[in-house]
């Protein structure tokens, strides 16, 4: 794998909690940003592997109602906390 030197500007507290963390982990603050870019970038692309998957359902004219979803949200941080509602509405 070819590497290249980067440069970025970040303040000075997220640099010395950087260093603290690189220390710890006994690695380079250079690894720990690169995890760092790496799982944001992961994050991205399943964000929007998300959304372009919920545009061609709502393209076929599926969707989940605001009430399952509503009560999905109600349940987070419950002892009975429920899956991700699936479509129950279907237009098409």
């Amino acid at each position: 794998m070819t590497r290249t030197a980067r440069s970025i500007d970040i303040s000075d507290s997220i640099q010395a909690e950087l260093e603290k963390q690189a220390s710890r982990e006994r690695v380079s603050p250079s690894v720990i940003v690169e995890r760092a870019l790496g799982a944001y970038i992961a994050a991205q692309e399943r964000k929007y592997a998300a959304i372009d998957e919920a545009l061609a359902e709502a393209d076929k004219g599926v969707f989940v109602s605001r009430e399952a979803v509503e009560r999905w949200i109600d349940s987070w941080d419950t002892d009975n906390e429920l899956p991700p509602p699936e479509p129950d509405v279907f237009l098409k």
